[in-house]
């Protein structure tokens, strides 16, 4: 006999259906171009912005949604082969998946903030970078999508399996965050009691993102007024902005200064 208990919180479900939207938007507006690709760098950002929420998340969050409860050690991986696993959130490759998904978006969304396309787009940290790295950057971001997608299909490909040879929509608890599962398993979770996020921490989560999207934006460069600094015997240097280089006396320090009294005194 089964029994519904509720596994996914809202904020988990969200994150999931708003990543794979984005990343779908991001990947078309990178392929159509043109006018198109200003909106693919605005969506990178808000897809740093919802990776950060997620790794937050993961170790605030609601008890199935945090990495503990599913991160895939090797005890857990042996035990799923032998078919002696039991767990109702992420089996140990699921949550293989989800690490590869997270990581290899990571490394997207990290590599397109120093991108450019020779032509009209730069990321919003370009700047920060020389562009012969931006350059290498840019290779790396268009070569990654591959691994992504790769992964991606095999999401797809999961969720197919499950749901025609093992009977199981893993789609549905997505949706409404309820899952059957049967009886004697609900009984033995029941026994530790389940973790609630509630609004504090879904509030703190929301500004860490909100606030590292914003940075990387381009709100970063606008704290310190960073500017670059070329120096002869180290390539690149920063500092902020009005700080004087090196070996650049001011007028007041190579020259003394007499004062003099107003004419009207």
């Amino acid at each position: 006999m089964k029994v519904t208990i509720h596994l996914w919180d809202l904020p988990h479900r969200l994150f999931h259906w708003l990543l794979a939207a984005s990343v779908a938007a991001a990947y078309a507006t990178a392929k159509v171009g043109g006018e198109w690709i200003d909106w693919h760098g605005r969506l990178g950002v808000f897809i740093l912005g919802l990776l950060v929420f997620r790794i937050v998340w993961g170790f605030i969050g609601s008890t199935h949604s945090r990495f503990v409860t599913f991160f895939p050690t090797f005890s857990r991986v042996k035990a799923y082969v032998k078919g002696q696993w039991e767990g109702i959130g992420h089996n140990p490759l699921g949550a293989l998946s989800v690490i590869g998904l997270l990581l290899t978006l990571g490394v997207q969304v990290g590599t397109g903030l120093f991108a450019n396309d020779d032509i009209a787009f730069q990321g919003p940290l370009f700047n920060f970078v020389d562009k012969d790295d931006s350059d290498k950057l840019t290779g790396w971001h268009n070569s990654s999508i591959n691994v992504l997608l790769g992964l991606i299909a095999l999401h797809l490909v999961a969720i197919v399996y499950y749901r025609v040879a093992k009977k199981t929509n893993l789609v549905k608890p997505m949706l409404t965050g309820k899952k059957e599962i049967p009886r004697v398993l609900a009984e033995a979770i029941s026994a530790h009691e389940a973790t609630k996020a509630g609004v504090i921490r879904f509030s703190l989560s929301l500004i860490i993102s909100s606030t590292v999207a914003w940075g990387a934006a381009g709100g970063i460069a606008q704290l310190p007024q960073l500017t670059k600094i070329t120096n002869p015997c180290c390539s690149v240097t920063w500092a902020s902005a009005g700080t004087s280089q090196p070996n650049q006396a001011t007028p007041a320090a190579s020259q003394p200064q007499t004062a003099q009294a107003p004419a009207s005194f």
